[in-house]
Order: structure tokens, then sequence, then C-alpha cells
């Protein structure tokens, strides 16, 4: 809970805009992304109105004026516009399918009102890098997606461990993760049962290789594979499927690479 001690409480900060819905005939229930609250979830009067639906919008960075009566109370939030991620990237496919699959896995995942300063500042990094460079992040800006998604795992305690293999405790040659375990693990070590492992994409462990188009696939499938086990899997749910619209978007991208 935003407050925990009974009496009314005002604090402006950043926010990282993930989710936005109407409330009532004029308002709109608002889920922002904050470096010393969390997942916080509020109710921005006018919100649906014309003015506020330029500002609300998943992907958005607001400096935002939350306000609570006392504790138990519904959470209030005003803002301005800092930087608009979404209007930036309405053209650009992969570009927006990153950041609404990112918004809303940041939405489905965290805890409510738990600090996450870190990894606020690498969900400010991504959205910024998209809505900045969307040109750039169409064309190469897959990896950068993938590694927030190994932040996420990691800041919900499903961090992966790609440091060595498993098996032997080799540093070099590492091409595999256990879908079990989630440790990487090297040619030498996985042997026989390589068929039965998920592939590891070198850019993934180093950072000199900057990957292809199959290789950042394999990374997305990497990741989602940890997502729905361990994320959404133990709750019985499925990946959101704007997740698995940017799974299907890449697949696309691939196998038309592939036929070219």
């Amino acid at each position: 809970m935003l407050n925990r001690g009974g009496t009314s409480l005002q604090r402006e900060a950043p926010a990282l805009v993930v989710f936005v819905a109407p409330q009532g005939e004029n308002g709109a229930r608002v889920h922002m992304l904050t470096e010393q609250d969390g997942l916080v979830r509020a109710l921005a009067y006018g919100g649906a109105g014309r003015a506020g639906r330029a500002l609300w919008q998943p992907g958005n960075v607001v400096k935002v004026r939350l306000t609570q009566r006392g504790e138990g109370a519904p959470v209030q939030v005003s803002g301005e516009l800092l930087y608009g991620c979404a209007a930036r990237i309405l053209s650009m496919p992969l570009a927006l399918a990153m950041m609404q699959s990112a918004c809303v896995l940041a939405d489905a995942t965290l805890p409510e009102g738990e600090p996450c300063p870190a990894f606020f500042g690498a969900t400010l990094k991504l959205l910024s890098f998209i809505g900045y460079s969307p040109d750039v992040a169409e064309q190469t800006g897959l990896p950068n997606y993938i590694e927030w998604e190994l932040a996420l795992l990691d800041v919900l305690g499903f961090g992966l461990d790609l440091s060595c293999c498993a098996v032997t405790g080799q540093t070099n040659d590492l091409a595999f993760v256990s879908p079990r375990t989630g440790r990487a693990v090297s040619r030498e070590g996985a042997g026989v049962w390589k068929d039965r492992l998920l592939p590891l994409p070198v850019f993934l462990h180093d950072p000199t290789q900057a990957g292809s188009w199959p290789d950042w696939l394999d990374g997305l499938r990497l990741s989602g594979h940890f997502l729905a086990r361990d994320a959404f899997g133990q709750r019985h749910l499925p990946l959101p499927a704007a997740r698995q619209r940017l799974l299907g978007r890449v697949e696309k991208l691939v196998a038309g690479a592939g036929n070219t």
C-alpha cells in the first residue's frame, strides 16, 4: 500500500504508465511503475476526457501527483506529460509490440507497492530507447527488450544463471539453458541431452556479439519459457496476448527472412 500511516499523503514523482482503463463516466484507472512505490494503481479524474486520453497512455512517462486521504483509501493521481512514447511509434509495428508487451508484463507480474528502483530505471531506459529511436528499435532493438525480460524475471525472483556451465563449471562455449533450472550449459556439458535444452543465444552471454534475428527469436523463446512457467504458470495463467503477439511477429519476420 502507498499509505501505511493512516494519514493523508501527497507525493510527486516520475512514473511510467503501464495500464489504463475507463472508470465511471469520465475517469480512468491508471496503473503506473514508480521508483519509490513500485507498481501503483490509482484513479485519474477526467482521465477519459480528451486531454486525459493523451496523457494516460501506456508507455508514457508522466510527472504524477499521488494523493491518498488515508490508509485503505483509493489513490488519486493527476499529472503532466514528460515524455510521450506511444504517439511516436504508432507506425512502427515491432517497436509498438515491444512497448505494449513490456507494459502488460510489468503490470501483470510486479507486486503492488514494492519499490524496484533498478528495474524502474531499466524500464525507463527501454521505453526511452524505443520512443526516441523507433527506427533503430525496429531493426536492432529486440536484444534490449529480451534483456529487459530477463531483468523482470530477476526482480520477480526467477532470475537465470548464465554465468557458467551447470555441469562442468566452465565459462566458455555456453550454448544451452536447462529448462528446469534456468542455468547455462556448455556444449561439452550438454552431451546427449542437448535436444532437451533451450538454445542460449550468444548475445546474452557475450556482449561483443550483436546476434541475428534467429538468435533474437531464440532469446525471446528463452525468456518466454520462464515467464510462462514461473511468472504466469504458477498462477495458472497464460502469457498475456501482447507478449504472444510480439513472439508471433518476430517468428514471421524470421520466417520471411529465410524465404528471401
